[in-house]
């Protein structure tokens, strides 16, 4: 057990080079991932959103009630800040109706599980970003599939149920599945979940791996501007993030989470999602594919900046 514990923290600590490596194959020798089937990354990220329900407690939940104005301004933020964002992106830079839809998934889906671990790697409030990512989680259903169909109804259309259906299928029943058996198994879910990382690391790969792969030809034929509207877009999500938390005069520890929160996207899902709402928009899964590979590189960075800056500190 002790062996897998160290190679779980080895792909725990180097997850960004790890999922950068898979993906820089899967362009450029796309022949290697081919046999990595694309109706895999549901199954996938199925067993992702598992692990996330097997670290979850009754004492996360408990966070909404005892501290709800934190949990509020986060949720508030996450499914405001992002799709609007990408929205205003993808007009900016005159996507096409694939990559728009693609994009704006990409914002409207909620903070994924790495939130959680870049914020640990931060110094950052723990307890409040795993309540963030999980409430998100939650209202994911109904809130994605919303604004996704308010932000994109003019330029393609979006099958909201489709939606609905997938997410309650590939999020929230894993979620629920893995919380339960914590409950009940507390004792042995506790020594699965220190070997977690490794799996989740290795399911994100091959998810990255899979659709990366498939269109791969697609994301090199799009040129630079998917790859810059991407980056800005998370970048402009940690930056809002932060400054939203500087004007709430909120402590280091909190603006450190809520800046990783909203920044940091569950592409996987919007991946998976663009397979499901837009099967006519074979492009529409770049973009998520992308932010993948790229918010785990520049949440890396950010850990190593934010781990620099402690609470009573200015941020520069």
């Amino acid at each position: 057990m002790k062996v897998l514990e160290k190679i779980s923290g080895f792909f725990g600590k180097y997850m960004a080079i790890i999922v950068l490596a898979v993906a820089a194959l899967a362009l450029f020798v796309p022949g290697s991932c081919l046999w990595i089937q694309t109706s895999w990354v549901n199954y996938l990220l199925m067993i992702v959103m598992f692990g996330m329900g097997l670290t979850l407690k009754l004492e996360d939940f408990k966070l909404v009630f005892t501290r709800p104005k934190d949990i509020i301004i986060g949720c508030v933020a996450q499914f405001a800040i992002m799709p609007l964002l990408a929205w205003l992106l993808g007009v900016t830079f005159r996507l096409d109706a694939a990559l728009l839809a693609g994009v704006v998934l990409v914002g409207t889906c909620p903070g994924g599980t790495s939130s959680n671990v870049i914020t640990y790697l931060s110094g950052g409030d723990v307890a409040l970003s795993v309540g963030m990512t999980s409430v998100n989680t939650l209202l994911a259903p109904i809130l994605t599939p919303a604004i996704t169909y308010l932000l994109l109804r003019t330029q393609v259309q979006v099958d909201i149920m489709s939606m609905f259906l997938s997410i309650i299928k590939v999020v929230i029943i894993p979620i629920a599945l893995g919380f339960i058996l914590n409950k009940l198994f507390g004792c042995l879910t506790q020594k699965l979940v220190k070997v977690l990382p490794c799996v989740s690391v290795i399911a994100i790969c091959l998810i990255v791996a899979s659709v990366v792969s498939h269109n791969a030809e697609k994301i090199l034929t799009t040129g630079a501007i998917v790859f810059v509207v991407v980056i800005l877009h998370n970048l402009l999500g940690y930056a809002c993030g932060l400054g939203l938390g500087k004007v709430l005069r909120l402590n280091v520890p909190k603006c450190k989470a809520l800046s990783v929160e909203i920044g940091m996207q569950n592409s996987g899902l919007a991946t998976s999602l663009a397979g499901t709402a837009f099967p006519e928009l074979a492009m529409a899964t770049v973009p998520g594919a992308i932010f993948s590979v790229w918010h785990n590189i520049s949440g890396a960075i950010l850990a190593n900046i934010f781990n620099r800056w402690k609470d009573g500190e200015k941020a520069e």
